[in-house]
C-alpha cells in the first residue's frame, strides 16, 4: 500500500480494518502514515515524504519522490504482493501501478483520480494501471465504467467517522471554549506548501475580524511539523498571542466553530460533514496555477461545492484571497443564520448520500480483485 498524505493515511487506515476484518493475519507494508502503522502496517517510508502539491513544488523533491519509487517497485517486484493498493496520490502512484500491473501484480487504487474537474486524460492511464478503483463518489462509478474500467463505490469513510450531529458542546468543553463563543476555525492547510502561502493571509483576516468584532475566538489545528511555519505566520500578522493554537484536533475544531476559514482540499469535505459555514481559498505558485487552471473543468474547486454542484459556499482563489475578502466572507456567515440553516440542511444531505460501510465494501471489493 502507498498513502501519500495526512488525508490519504486516514483513508487508508479505515481500508486496513476492513481488510484485517477479513483477513485477521493480513500484511501489509508500504508507504503509510500513523493511522496505519496504528493498525499494523509497516511503513518503509513515512506518507509525508510525498506530501507535496503543484508543479513547481513536485520539481523541487522530484529526484527523491522518484529515487522513492523507484526503490519500492523493485523492492515490490522481487518479493510480489498479492495486491498492490494505491491510496490516492494518482501522480505517485499510477505509474508504480501499471509497473506493477504488467508484471502481474493485481492492482487497486482507493479514491478514484478527479478526472471529472481536471485532466481527463488520465483516465486512459488509470485503465492501463489498475485492475479496480474503489470510488469515494457515487457518480464515479459509471463515469469509470464508459471506459471499461472496473469500480466500486464505496462511501467516503469520512462520512461514517463524523457523525450525522456533531456534540458541539463536547467538542467546545474539550477545547476550553464557552458555549456562547462565537468561534472561527482556520485551517490553512496540511501541507508546508499551503502553509507557506495561505497562513499569513489566513491571519491577517483573523485580525480585521477581530478589529471589528474583539469577542472572536480564532482556534487553529496544526499537524505539529507545520506548527512552527504557522506560528511564524500568525507572528507575522500580529495575532500569535490572539488565536489558540491545538496539536491536531482539526475535527474538535471543526465541530466547536461557528464558521470556518479553510484551504481547498479533503478538509472542507470534513467541514462539511460537520455541517459548518465556510469560506474556502487557495493560493499557490503562479507557474503552478497558470498550468492547473488550463486542465481544469469545473467552475468550482472546493468538494461541497463540487458534490453540491453549486456554489453553497463562496470560494476564493488566487488575487482574490486577500485578508479583506476572506475576512469580509467569514462575517457574512455569522451575519446570517437563515443562509447557515440552509447550509446546514444541505450538508445533511450530502452526509446521508456519503455514508456507507466502507471497510465492508472495500474488502469485498479487494477480495474480487483477488479472484479475478
Amino acid at each position: 500500500m502507498v498513502a501519500g498524505e495526512t488525508s490519504g493515511d486516514l483513508l487508508a487506515g479505515l481500508l486496513l480494518d476492513g481488510l484485517k476484518s477479513r483477513w485477521p493475519a493480513v500484511r501489509t507494508q508500504g508507504i503509510g502514515g500513523p493511522q496505519m502503522v496504528r493498525r499494523g502496517f509497516e511503513a518503509w517510508w513515512p506518507s509525508e515524504k510525498l506530501a507535496v502539491r503543484g508543479y513547481v513544488e513536485v520539481l523541487r523533491h522530484y529526484r527523491e519522490i522518484v529515487g522513492i519509487r523507484a526503490q519500492l517497485k523493485n523492492r515490490l517486484l522481487q518479493d510480489k504482493p498479492d495486491v498492490f493498493i494505491g491510496v490516492d496520490a494518482p501522480d505517485f502512484n499510477l505509474d508504480l501501478e501499471r509497473d506493477l500491473k504488467a508484471a502481474g501484480v493485481k492492482t487497486a487504487h482507493f479514491v478514484c483520480p478527479s478526472i471529472w474537474a481536471w485532466r481527463p486524460e488520465r483516465v486512459h492511464k488509470i485503465k492501463a494501471s489498475v485492475d479496480h478503483v474503489l470510488c469515494i463518489f457515487p457518480f464515479e462509478v459509471e463515469l469509470l465504467a464508459q471506459h471499461g474500467i472496473a469500480a466500486t463505490y464505496v462511501g467516503h469513510p469520512l462520512a461514517n467517522v463524523i457523525p450525522l450531529v456533531p456534540d458541539r458542546a463536547a467538542a467546545r468543553s474539550a477545547l476550553g471554549l464557552g458555549p456562547e463563543e462565537s468561534v472561527v476555525a482556520i485551517l490553512p492547510g496540511s501541507r508546508a506548501s499551503e502553509v507557506k502561502y495561505l497562513a499569513e493571509p489566513f491571519f491577517r483576516a483573523a485580525a480585521l475580524m477581530q478589529r471589528g468584532r474583539p469577542q472572536l475566538k480564532f482556534v487553529v489545528p496544526a499537524i505539529p511539523a507545520l506548527r512552527p511555519a504557522i506560528e511564524r505566520a500568525a507572528r507575522a500578522a500580529g495575532m500569535l498571542e490572539k488565536v489558540q493554537i491545538v496539536n491536531g484536533q482539526s475535527h474538535a475544531v471543526l465541530a466547536a466553530c461557528d464558521v470556518t476559514l479553510i484551504a481547498s482540499g479533503t478538509a472542507t469535505l470534513e467541514a462539511a460533514l460537520f455541517k459548518r459555514p465556510m469560506v474556502i481559498a487557495y493560493n499557490m505558485n503562479w507557474l503552478t496555477y497558470q498550468l492547473m487552471k488550463r486542465k481544469h473543468l469545473q467552475p468550482w474547486i472546493g468538494l461541497p461545492n463540487i458534490l453540491c454542484r453549486d456554489f453553497v459556499v463562496p470560494e476564493l482563489i488566487q488575487q482574490d484571497a486577500t485578508p479583506k475578502k476572506l475576512a469580509t466572507a467569514t462575517l457574512q456567515w455569522l451575519d446570517d443564520p437563515a443562509r447557515v440553516t440552509a447550509l446546514e440542511q444541505t450538508f445533511t444531505a450530502l452526509h446521508a448520500e456519503l455514508r456507507r460501510d466502507t471497510p465492508r465494501l472495500a474488502a469485498d471489493a479487494i477480495a474480487q480483485v483477488l479472484v479475478g
